[in-house]
């Protein structure tokens, strides 16, 4: 940059006052400050525009770079889970066999004897599921209270000794 010191600026002031004469100075100086301004803004608007460019470009290389990991993760994934799926698959031959020749076997052994399928195992347990539901639930008491079911069963000679009317009789109930 050019180096303006105290004494370079004296000597442009004085040669500009005999110059440019004292009547038109402080408008000449005016606009000479409006333009270095503009300048000085122009050079700033340039230099923040020209970080940004390089800030961008800076954030489609790493851009990039995240795109082509996950590109790798996801084929690696999806290479693993074909290979889970394929030993899943193997496994379930496998068993399917043992149990054909399970099955095979009883039937050799015993005509009564069969190994169910999964789905009659399933709708077993169901079924039991629903049965036991069934069996343990009922209406709370709070619910009973207020539709006015009773909550306590009681028998009816019970029920005459606890609301009878008169008598020092003692309550048992």
């Amino acid at each position: 940059m050019i180096d303006l010191g105290l004494t370079k600026l004296a000597l442009i002031g004085a040669v500009a006052l005999v110059v440019i004469g004292p009547e038109r100075l402080p408008t000449v100086a005016r606009m000479a400050g409006t333009l270095f301004g503009r300048a000085q803004r122009y050079i700033s608007d340039v230099k923040t525009q020209v970080n940004r460019e390089m800030q961008m470009e800076e954030l489609r290389k790493m851009q990039d770079n995240i795109v082509g990991a996950a590109s790798d993760l996801n084929k690696s994934f999806n290479e693993n889970i074909r290979t889970v799926a394929d030993d899943i698959s193997e496994a379930e031959q496998d068993f399917s066999q043992a149990i054909a020749e399970a099955n095979h076997a009883y039937v050799g052994f015993n005509e009564g004897l069969r190994v169910p399928s999964a789905e009659e195992i399933a709708s077993k347990q169901r079924d039991f599921r629903k049965k036991r539901l069934t069996q343990n639930s009922s209406l709370p008491n709070w619910f009973k209270r207020q539709t006015g079911r009773r909550t306590r069963v009681m028998s009816g000679a019970a029920r005459v000794a606890r609301y009878r009317s008169g008598g020092n009789k003692p309550r048992f109930f």
